[in-house]
């Protein structure tokens, strides 16, 4: 039997960390009959929290799918739910999540309203146009402010928000919900870990303000509704339940609107309504437009519907160890299907995979399925080489799907294996760890000869080691986290390189004249552009040039740290019959390159943190003085709940330990979160101060 992807929803769950994803999933898979008893995250109970250094903190780390099936309107509902982290060093597993998502479910805290992470979720779910809605937790908690957190969200988003349910009550008053559309108020029962409700009249207190926000609802739908505008214009009563849910799920889809719920996952209030709003109003695979690629052998576009009928194409979002399936490949199928034992086709490596098992993900543990359809997120084992971005397809019909780009490291740190006989296990372990995560690198100093790895934060890099010593029996010494560095040129240079070698025989011949300048800000790496003519340099060599220069990027002038983009121009050069190969043009390429970019007027770059402490008032003075001294700049001032809230820039390299200093500056009253904002230049003064102690050091090791 065909599926039917009308009832088909791919979801993600994202919010700032701590808002509630996991206890919200948790009670999702309770209520669709998944689990039969609910998992805490505080008692590290949690289903989709299934790794130890989860369980352990209470956080989630990495990005975990399930599916549940939801009865709404008399039809069967498939969801598949990727619950996302919310700490901001794991942003990755909420990127690849939504790559492949066709809406989600945006948590915010009643209390705390929207948080530094709330934005970057927001943006990213911008960026890859995912419908979304948003639901209000922890209306049980104390100084909940329902109205409050909706007005941050018109403000801080740029949403269009239209509430679709207003609280009953807030803090330990929360009993339930006005839903403006039915004109019922909805009552959870406590016995029962809220599995039922109550349908009653709404309370006489709240007949004027539901009237209010019912009103503010049906003008926002009739600025994109010309059926709502109408009926509301002639005859608001006439107005049906249905004509509402239609106009919201259409103008939802569009992205006209983001309806908000509200409720308390963890007592238990308002998630059903959850559900019966992802069914309502959030697409299907086929409520999104086709998916478009790029045929690999012709560049032309591809176009791919969502249906059985069309040629098979899926993209490999994440690339996962289980110890007892082997390395598991999760991807999201936009066309055609696939059968277990059959064969794929990998647009990026040109290679044949064959799909030996395919299993439907719950959490950690595997369900084996036959096959898996349009529309259908799974996972596989039994390949060979897959990497996450990468486009599995119909070799007869092939297509390359938009990669997933990933955020660069902003820090790194110097390890090394606690004992001799590891250094073979280590390496292993850091080859399928970074195979895992994209944001994740390792590589050797040329100075030092040291493994450095790199990452998104120090949370990160503390969790990479921790799963080498669990999962790889692999321990290590570690050095100071580092941060991690950018170099850029800042001026045209002209360079003519001439490479000759002759030591007896064949010898080595290449000659170059090129441009170096900066590159695209916009984009990092480099662009290479041939401008030779009449065969100076036969057309052979014009790659091995490029990938002299390419490798040369890797170790800018000032430090050795990488190039962050830029332009080489090939004008002209001259060849040996002979002596010219391959490697000769390669050298000259970057003994080239290097020379060039020591004239080009190099700079350093640091990364810059986004930074937002939430202070007590008293301590402000002192907290921006702290922040004043670390280059820190003050962008923003707010207050929240009696309390002040600072937004800031600082760069990365002063903020070390600054959790502690917070603490110690508020009596431990004040907290902070930092987020990775952007690269920017290293003042002089600093540059120069870091360039004479790393002369000293090499005069040192001499």
């Amino acid at each position: 039997m065909k599926k039917d992807l009308r009832y088909t929803r791919n979801i993600g769950i994202a919010a700032h960390i701590d808002a509630g994803k996991t206890t919200t999933t948790e009670r999702i898979l309770f209520y669709t009959g998944i689990n039969h008893k609910i998992g805490e995250v505080h008692d590290g109970t949690a289903t989709m929290d299934w790794m130890l250094q989860e369980q352990e903190r209470g956080i989630t780390i990495t990005s975990a799918s399930t599916c549940c099936e939801w009865i709404y309107n008399n039809n069967k509902y498939h969801i598949n739910i990727i619950d996302t982290p919310g700490h901001v060093d794991f942003t990755v597993e909420v990127e690849r999540s939504m790559r492949v998502l066709d809406g989600m479910v945006v948590l915010f805290s009643a209390v705390d309203g929207v948080e530094p992470q709330s934005e970057t979720v927001w943006r990213q779910a911008d960026k890859y146009n995912i419908p979304r809605i948003a639901f209000v937790n922890k209306m049980d908690r104390q100084g909940a402010d329902f109205i409050d957190v909706c007005l941050q969200i018109k403000k801080m988003l740029g949403a269009n928000i239209v509430p679709i349910q207003i609280p009953i009550g807030s803090g330990d008053n929360f009993v339930g919900v006005v839903d403006l559309i039915s004109s019922k108020a909805i009552i959870w029962e406590e016995k029962n870990y809220g599995m039922t409700y109550k349908n009653i009249p709404i309370p006489n207190n709240m007949k004027n303000i539901s009237k209010i926000y019912y009103n503010k609802l049906i003008e926002t739908l009739s600025e994109y509704d010309d059926y709502i505008m109408e009926k509301f214009l002639y005859d608001d009563s006439n107005i049906s339940e249905n004509d509402i849910i239609e106009s919201i799920q259409k103008n939802t889809i569009e992205m006209n609107v983001i309806p908000i719920l509200c409720g308390s996952s963890f007592k238990n209030k308002g998630v059903q309504s959850i559900l019966d709003a992802i069914c309502r109003y959030l697409p299907s695979p086929l409520d999104i437009r086709n998916i478009v690629g790029v045929n690999p052998i012709n560049q032309e576009k591809e176009i791919r519907n969502p249906s059985e009928n069309d040629p098979f194409s899926a993209l490999a979002f994440k690339i996962s160890s289980d110890p007892f399936v082997g390395r598991l490949a999760f991807f999201r199928v936009y066309s055609g299907k696939i059968e277990s034992g059959s064969y794929s086709f990998n647009a990026r490596s040109g290679n044949k995979e064959r799909i030996s098992r395919i299993y439907q993900m719950h959490a950690n543990k595997q369900n084996p399925i036959r096959e898996v359809v349009a529309g259908d997120i799974a996972a596989i084992v039994g390949f060979k080489d897959i990497k996450t971005g990468d486009t599995l397809c119909d070799e007869k019909n092939p297509i390359l799907l938009e990669k997933i780009s990933f955020p660069d490291p902003v820090i790194g740190l110097a390890i090394e294996p606690k004992y001799k006989s590891d250094i073979d296990k280590m390496s292993i372990a850091l080859s399928k760890l970074m195979e895992e995560d994209p944001t994740f690198q390792v590589r050797t100093d040329d100075y030092t000869g040291q493994t450095i790895i790199s990452g998104m934060g120090e949370l990160h890099l503390e969790i990479i080691i921790d799963r080498m010593k669990r999962e790889f029996k692999v321990e290590v010494n570690k050095g100071n986290p580092q941060v991690e560095y950018k170099e850029a040129l800042t001026e045209l240079i002209e360079h003519r390189e001439v490479y000759k070698k002759q030591t007896g025989g064949r010898g080595k011949y290449a000659d170059i004249l090129f441009r170096l300048e900066p590159g695209d800000e916009r984009k990092t790496g480099l662009i290479f552009i041939n401008k030779i003519k009449g065969g100076n340099i036969p057309k052979e060599y014009i790659p091995s040039i490029e990938k002299g220069c390419k490798n040369m990027m890797k170790n800018g002038p000032l430090f050795g740290y990488e190039i962050d983009n830029a332009k080489v121009t090939v004008l002209d050069g001259s060849y040996h019959s002979v002596d010219s190969d391959q490697l000769s043009f390669e050298l000259a390429g970057k003994l080239g390159f290097r020379e060039a970019s020591r004239k080009a007027k190099p700079v350093l770059l640091e990364p810059i943190m986004k930074l937002e402490v939430i202070v007590p008032e008293e301590n402000m003075g002192d907290v921006i003085g702290d922040l004043n001294r670390r280059r820190g700049i003050i962008q923003n001032m707010n207050n929240r709940n009696n309390i002040k809230i600072i937004q800031a820039l600082a760069p990365l390299s002063e903020m070390f330990g600054y959790v502690t200093v917070l603490r110690t500056l508020t009596s431990g009253r004040g907290t902070s979160v930092m987020e990775f904002y952007n690269y920017d230049r290293v003042p002089e003064s600093i540059m120069e101060n870091m360039l004479k102690n790393n002369n000293k050091m090499q005069k040192n090791k001499n």
